[in-house]
This record gives C-alpha cells, sequence and structure tokens, in this order.
C-alpha cells in the first residue's frame, strides 16, 4: 500500500513511490534488479546535477572575468570538454540529466542505456560501475520508466535545500530496505551511520592511506571523509582503498565515491579479499571494516601457508574473524598503522582461536576491546565488539596529542548500557549512538592513552578498565571485557536492617487495613440485620 500523499515534497515517499511503481510494473525483475534500476537512476540524477552545477559556476567565473559563456569561441574553450577541479565529472551530451528528462517515454530505457555506456568508456573511475543493458534488459513500459524517472527528478538539493547528506539518504534508504532482507554472510550488509561514525572517531584518519577489505557500499570511506572535513576540510589529503566481494555492492560503492568526489582503488573486480586479494603487498596507515560475522565459505586449499598468517597459525576454516584479523594486520603499517572493525562476540574467547589471540596480545597488537550496545544493526540484535589494533602503542606525537607508553596494556570498554536513544518508525527495535555517547567513547579512549594518564588505575566500574598483559594471561587470554571491568553487586549497597523494617512495617499496615476493613464489613451486615460467621 502506497503511503498518503501529504502534498509536501517528502524524500522518504518520493523513494517509497519508486518502489511502489517498480513492484506493479512488469518485467521490473527480483528485488535486487529493481535495486540496482534505482540506485543507477539516482546515480544518474545526482551526478547530472553536479555537472549542471559545475557548468554554473563555471559560467559565472567567466562573466566575472569579463568573458562572454555564451560566445562560441569561449564555449569551445571552457564547455565542450569542461575541467573541474572539485571532483565534478564532466558529461557527454548524452549521459546528462538534462537529455534524459526530456527523453520521450519510449526511448527512456535505451537512452539510459546509452548513459550509462558514454560514462563507462569516458571515464576510468566509473568504468565498472553499471551493468550493461541495465535498462533495456529489463525493458519497462514506456508509461513506467517514465514515471519512475519523474519521481527521481524530484530528488534535488535545489527542491530539498542543502541537507548535509541528501545523497547519503538515499542510498542509505535503499540500503535499509535491502538489508532487512539480507543476512550479514550474504556480504550486503548496512553499517549504522553512527556506528562508522564511532570507529571513525576512534581511529581518527585525518591523511594518508586508508582500507576497508569488505567495503560494502563504502560507508567507512564517506563517513571518514566527512571527519576530515570536519577537521581539517582537506578531502584529497586521505586516498582510499577498498575490496567488496559482491558484484552488485561493489558497483554501488564506486558511484557512491564518485558522486562524493573521493578519490578510490576498488580493485579491479568484485571478488574476495582473501582469494584474490587485489592490494596484496601495499600497507596502509588506517583499517577501517565491518566484514561479514562469522562467515564460513572463506576458505580454500590455496590459502593453507598464505604470507597473512605465516607468523601466526592458519586461521580455523569454519570461521573467518580471525582471518580477517590477520589478513588486517597484514595490510597495516609496520611504525604506527591503526585499524578498527567489528567482530562477533566470539572472536573474543573461541577456543580454537586461542593460538592467534595469545600472539596478537604477546606481540602487542591489540589496543581495545569495546562491546557495543545490542540492536545497533538493522539484519541483527546481537552485541558485537569493536576491535582497535595499533601497531606503536610506545607513545609519541599522535594528530597532535601527547601519547604515553601504553605498551602490555589493553583497554576495554562496554557500552551494552548506552540505551538511551531508540529509533523511531523502525520495523524493528534498534538504537543509534548519540553524537555525544561517541564524543564520551572516543574521550575514554583518547585520554586513556595520554601522557597525563596513569594506565594502572584507569578505570571506572561497569563502563570501562586499562588491563595489564599479566591480568590477560591470567585468564587464559579471554578478551570479555566483563572478565575484567568491575561490576558492582548493588545487592551489597542495600541496607537489610532498614529494609527489613520498613518491609515490616508496611506488612504491618496491610494487616491493620484489612481488620478495619472487616470490622466496618461486620458493622454494616449487623446494620441490615445479618451477622457474619466466623470459622
Amino acid at each position: 500500500m502506497a503511503k498518503k500523499d501529504s502534498g509536501v515534497l517528502n524524500l522518504d515517499n518520493i523513494l517509497f513511490n519508486c518502489r511502489d511503481i517498480l513492484r506493479a510494473a512488469r518485467n521490473s525483475g527480483s528485488f535486487f534488479e529493481k535495486r540496482d534500476m534505482m540506485l543507477t537512476l539516482i546515480f544518474l540524477r545526482f551526478i547530472g546535477e553536479k555537472y549542471d552545477d559545475g557548468i554554473e559556476k563555471l559560467r559565472s567565473q567567466l562573466i566575472e572575468q569579463g568573458l562572454d559563456p555564451d560566445n562560441e569561441d569561449i564555449r569551445k574553450a571552457f564547455f565542450d570538454d569542461a575541467t573541474f577541479t572539485d571532483g565534478t565529472y564532466n558529461l557527454p551530451p548524452e549521459a546528462r540529466w538534462s537529455t534524459i528528462i526530456n527523453t520521450p517515454a519510449p526511448e527512456l530505457n535505451v537512452a539510459l542505456d546509452t548513459a550509462l555506456q558514454s560514462i563507462s568508456m569516458n571515464s576510468k573511475q566509473l568504468k565498472g560501475c553499471f551493468i550493461e543493458g541495465t535498462f533495456t534488459t529489463r525493458n519497462l513500459a514506456a508509461n513506467d520508466i517514465k514515471k519512475i524517472v519523474d519521481e527521481v527528478n524530484k530528488i534535488s538539493h535545489k527542491a530539498f535545500g542543502e541537507e548535509k547528506d541528501l545523497i547519503g539518504h538515499v542510498y542509505e534508504y535503499f540500503l535499509k530496505e535491502f538489508a532487512v532482507n539480507a543476512t550479514k554472510e550474504e556480504g550486503e550488509f548496512y553499517t549504522p551511520h553512527d556506528v562508522v561514525k564511532l570507529i571513525a572517531t576512534l581511529v581518527e584518519p585525518f591523511d594518508g592511506t586508508l582500507y576497508d577489505p569488505a567495503c560494502g557500499s563504502g560507508g567507512m570511506f564517506i563517513q571518514s571523509a566527512d571527519l576530515v572535513k570536519s577537521k581539517q576540510g582537506n578531502l584529497n589529503s586521505i586516498n582510499v582503498y577498498g575490496q567488496e566481494k559482491e558484484p552488485a555492492t561493489y558497483r554501488l560503492a564506486k558511484m557512491n565515491l564518485a558522486l562524493r568526489g573521493i578519490s578510490h582503488n576498488l580493485g579491479e573486480m568484485a571478488d574476495s579479499s582473501f582469494t584474490n586479494d587485489q592490494h596484496k603487498g601495499l600497507i596502509f596507515d588506517y583499517i577501517m571494516a565491518n566484514p561479514p560475522f562469522n562467515l564460513k565459505s572463506w576458505y580454500d586449499d590455496n590459502l593453507k601457508n598464505d604470507e597473512r598468517w605465516q607468523d601466526y597459525v592458519t586461521p580455523p576454516e569454519s570461521n573467518a574473524n580471525y582471518a580477517w584479523i590477520l589478513h588486517m594486520l597484514y595490510h597495516l603499517k609496520p611504525s604506527n598503522g591503526v585499524a578498527g572493525f567489528l567482530l562477533a562476540n566470539g572472536a573474543l574467547n573461541d577456543s580454537d582461536t586461542i593460538e592467534i589471540r595469545r600472539k596478537l596480545i604477546e606481540n602487542d597488537k591489540v589496543e581495545a576491546i569495546i562491546v557495543l550496545p545490542r540492536e545497533l544493526f538493522i539484519t541483527t540484535d546481537i552485541s558485537v565488539t569493536l576491535w582497535i589494533l595499533n601497531q606503536n602503542k610506545k607513545g609519541g606525537l599522535y594528530h597532535g596529542r601527547e601519547q604515553r607508553n601504553r605498551e602490555h596494556e589493553i583497554l576495554f570498554m562496554d557500552l551494552r548500557t548506552w540505551i538511551d536513544n531508540p529509533v523511531k518508525n523502525e520495523a524493528k527495535k534498534k538504537f543509534l549512538l548519540s553524537e555525544t555517547q561517541i564524543q564520551k567513547a572516543a574521550d575514554i579512549y583518547h585520554n586513556w592513552q595520554s601522557v597525563k594518564t596513569d594506565g594502572k588505575n584507569y578505570e571506572i566500574p561497569e563502563l570501562y578498565k586499562s588491563v595489564s598483559i599479566n591480568e590477560i594471561r591470567e585468564k587464559n587470554y579471554t578478551l570479555i571485557p566483563s572478565k575484567y571491568i568491575k561490576f558492582v553487586d548493588h545487592d551489597l549497597e542495600i541496607d537489610y536492617e532498614f529494609e527489613m523494617k520498613r518491609i515490616q512495617k508496611e506488612f504491618s499496615d496491610i494487616l491493620s487495613a484489612e481488620k478495619d476493613s472487616q470490622r466496618m464489613l461486620e458493622e454494616a451486615f449487623k446494620g441490615i440485620g445479618y451477622e457474619i460467621k466466623k470459622n
């Protein structure tokens, strides 16, 4: 059932209308094919509007310089092969949104595929973003494709204002709708913005190189870019590298990053980071990732003696959690690389990975273990863990902060009680980490690193604690935070003598009230000639 139109231009309503049209259309394909068509259309809309904005800006600049932008020679020199410095792509006429929106309905499917082919041929960055024949293969009825294009045409920053993340909102809507039907094992998984922002705020990928071996739609990169802009304002100071196994998600990531003007290298194709590491031998300053939890189908015999785990042991075939850890450690800059990534809680104490975990701890690679609240994610309600690996725990200057020597210490945090922000209008119960909570977690972590901090006494019961390697050894290398963080037995705070007297008084008052009620009842019956017989 379509949502009732309130008459107000609402982004979610427009997106819902598009889905509603596709559901009713013949030949629209599977849910995933519908999603791919929609995301491709939205990409064309946004890249086209960005081009139009670039042309308008160029016209204004020429006029300011005393040049006539309508002069034929000026047009040939500046507009026929326009160059933009802000990541805007120069589009040939057939790929511009102004061409698409004015194409007659019966010709739209062909026009859209022509636009995609033209963009792929003219841009190395955008090559591989699209499936050849996306629209002509489905060949929607002229009326259906026209209605969808007209709906997408309404999605514009000119209509909605300079919303901070208009593009992200649109992508998030479809990713969430898809994620409801997916599992983490399938590799199509939506990581909420607040969780990504928490990782980025802790890791601080302000410059250098950033890598994500399971990059999905590119959310880690986009949130990091937003953080860079908020802190330093120079997006060119960071280069992103990634890999994604799922072809549709790989294409989506390339589109998403292109729209943001983020230079990227996602490899030549969609493929597994384990069996076809497309960045083999490269090391990175930062790694941020949310790899598939407890992935089963990751191993083949060629990985038995792989160089990524030659200093440890081969991770168990039954579960890829520690394969991800060692893969990321292999790619992490040996001198001072920092990695933040999510794993299922089972990785904290798996019995079949204890040798790898022991060596990670003894080699001083693990810096922090942070258990997150349940129900932050759309497709799972389990509590997951944020791991931070750090190749340099010896201290020194880092992003303008003087850090102390933290060798043989690990910071444990337990944020499971941070469920103060329920998300409304979701299909299932879901919580959100607030800006204040994200900053509080970052402050706990960064203060722990500070030269002013005594690591031996850094703790707040039920929230965090700095733990020495000796204590971790004593507990057989478990990384479960509750094994180290003090949890107050609130029963011990009770004044039992006072409580017993209070309970006795309440019970006495109840008995007294019952006797009064009984007496009043007997008197009432006597007044009308009856007498209550007592056993």
